[in-house]
């Protein structure tokens, strides 16, 4: 079994596609209902409320995630914490090192999905 993917469901897919592609520097492909950031590994998808509804009603809802983390690894966190000064307006964590030697640090996307960017102590990328 391959994980393909995560899917983000939204009310404002144009909002979550323009921040994701900001934050990873991939571009988006889809449409204002359904979109998807392919990066190496895993592609994100973003799909609007209402289609959900339509397919699935009363089975999921926007803006309620409290359980789940998406994570993304980089080379290098605190160069990535400056480009995203602009982006991100809700930080969890500042670039941290961990117990475990990641750096690491955790922000909120316009929906309030908790990311985590981190970076493997130097050698083991």
């Amino acid at each position: 079994m391959k994980l393909a993917s995560i899917r983000i469901v939204t009310h404002d897919v144009s909002a979550l596609a323009t921040f994701y592609s900001a934050i990873t520097g991939v571009g988006t492909q889809g449409d204002d209902v359904y979109c998807e950031v392919r990066a190496p590994g895993c592609t994100l998808a973003i799909v609007d409320e209402s289609l959900v509804q339509k397919l699935y009603p009363g089975q999921l809802a926007t803006c309620a995630n409290r359980s789940a983390i998406l994570e993304f690894q980089v080379d290098d966190v605190d160069r990535l914490r400056s480009t995203l000064a602009n982006i991100v307006s809700e930080w969890v964590q500042e670039p941290t090192t961990m117990p475990w030697g990641n750096r690491s640090m955790l922000f909120r996307d316009p929906d309030g999905n908790m990311i985590n960017v981190y970076a493997p102590p130097k050698g083991e990328i």
